[in-house]
């Protein structure tokens, strides 16, 4: 009785266009943080139940999550989490390579001091988190957002967060491969120090090398070591 009465009070206070809106953030963030894994089925009556809203705002969530490229539509079994395949992968991470050099080179030219200081605490949060895989996988996922922030471009922040709904369909975390959490670790401080130096090029160079090791990391623990 409670969602249906959900479903009325949302259905009243906004057309289904909003309702779409609402939808499509709710399932995005499901999807990031993993309540739907790869592979794995969403099933539209669930999904109105869950959120409270009738079918039509979740098929349509379902049409824009599907160009986007996070779930697939198919006759047989309906809405899915896509999967991605090794050169996916592989061409998603040369995306990332591009957009966090742009963004650790802005970085270096308007981050404030106080965003400096943000990334070398997150830096010490890291050390002392050593041997946590999933507490490390969120602290590097926190370095990068406040990355991503001091760059101070809103058109690259954006292009970004898409490129992070794409990353979520990524099972696990690289920081599960033997060494990677202390390479990335010593990643990490080159990008901030350079950010810290105001230094472009440094920094802009150190983040792309970061992502270049990064997809090593990923296809070695996705598919196995060549």
């Amino acid at each position: 009785m409670q969602n249906n009465n959900n479903k009325k009070s949302l259905e009243k206070q906004a057309p289904d266009i909003s309702l779409g809106e609402f939808v499509l953030g709710e399932l995005r963030a499901a999807i990031r943080n993993q309540r739907y894994q790869p592979g794995q089925r969403i099933r539209e009556a669930e999904v109105a139940d869950w959120l409270g809203v009738s079918r039509t705002p979740v098929r349509e969530a379902f049409r824009r999550l599907q160009a986007d490229g996070l779930i697939l539509l198919t006759r047989w079994r309906g809405a899915e989490v896509a999967e991605l395949n090794r050169e996916q992968v592989i061409e998603l991470y040369a995306m990332r390579r591009v957009l966090e050099g742009t963004a650790a080179g802005l970085a270096a030219e308007h981050a404030s001091q106080n965003e400096i200081d943000l990334l070398f605490d997150l830096l010490n949060r890291d050390k002392a988190a050593s041997g946590d895989p999933d507490r490390l996988a969120d602290l590097n996922r926190m370095f990068h957002e406040a990355l991503y922030g001091a760059a101070h471009n809103r058109y690259l922040l954006k292009a970004l967060n898409s490129l992070g709904d794409s990353l979520a369909l990524l099972r696990s975390t690289t920081y599960e491969v033997p060494g990677r959490a202390a390479a990335a670790h010593a990643d990490h401080i080159s990008i901030a120090t350079a950010i810290k130096s105001h230094d472009r090029n440094a920094a802009e160079k150190a983040a792309q090398r970061h992502i270049a090791t990064a997809v090593k990391a990923r296809i070695e623990l996705l598919f196995g070591a060549e």
